[in-house]
């Protein structure tokens, strides 16, 4: 996928509608998790230890960091979208831009919501830019490309980044706890679901064309999201399944 390749197509509009809300409603997400101050996700993790030490804010990290896992994409042979490119600014902009309206608390009444909501609204994002089908982002590009490259399955190259990338934030300072296990269990049945309620109907002909391109190698496990119901309409506009299989995007749903 290039830059451009997906800025065709029906309902390109809700498409781009879509993966900006997403990736701002991520943004905003990641930080009511960093409110809640009772643990981040895997990179959240990282990017507040590296804000800690560096005295930027963690939105700056996060589009440092953003673009220098993008630049790993190079020597893997990997391809940017549209979403990718978006998502190294837009989640950072939007975290600062929640955080300095969002004020702390140190009250557990407050910052429990924090984080339920703080999920809930990650798996949402996830959803949403996900089914609109521009890409990737950075972060997650990385790991299909490492396990395209090694044959490793999705499962190990997921839980070897993840776990470096938590133990290093953990060293520089960022904040793990219950919030992080309870990321972990459930970001991906949440994404899943939502995954399905966001995904966009295209021609059947288009469906077809996108799943026959080549496919990534997949570990053994359990199948990716299925395809939600058919219109009730013509069987030439039949809604397409939520992700193409044999993309990086069905990858990053796998758990």
């Amino acid at each position: 996928m290039s830059i451009a390749s997906g800025l065709r197509g029906r309902h390109l509009t809700r498409r781009l509608v879509q993966l900006y809300v997403g990736l701002t409603l991520y943004g905003v997400s990641s930080a009511l998790l960093v409110r809640g101050a009772l643990g981040l996700e895997p990179w959240g993790v990282l990017h507040q230890g590296l804000a800690e030490k560096t005295g930027l804010t963690i939105g700056v990290v996060s589009i440092v960091v953003g673009a220098v896992v993008l630049l790993l994409w190079v020597p893997i042979r990997q391809r940017p979208g549209l979403g990718t490119v978006s998502n190294v600014f837009v989640i950072g902009l939007a975290m600062d831009g929640t955080l300095a309206l969002v004020p702390e608390s140190d009250a557990l009444v407050v910052r429990v919501p924090l984080l339920a909501l703080g999920i809930v609204l990650n798996g949402v994002a996830t959803g949403l830019y996900i089914a609109a089908r521009f890409g990737p982002g950075p972060r997650d590009g990385l790991m299909t490309g490492l396990h395209r490259l090694t044959g490793r399955s999705i499962r190990l190259v997921r839980t070897l980044l993840e776990v470096a990338v938590v133990a290093t934030g953990f060293l520089l300072g960022g904040s793990v706890g219950v919030g992080t296990v309870l990321y972990a269990l459930s970001i991906g049945p949440l994404a899943q679901f939502f995954l399905r309620r966001f995904a966009v109907p295209e021609r059947e002909e288009d469906v077809t064309t996108a799943s026959s391109g080549p496919a990534t190698a997949e570990d053994a496990g359990p199948a990716g999201p299925p395809a939600p119901a058919e219109d009730a309409g013509p069987a030439t506009a039949a809604r397409p399944p939520a992700v193409a299989p044999g993309t990086p995007e069905q990858a990053i749903l796998r758990r």
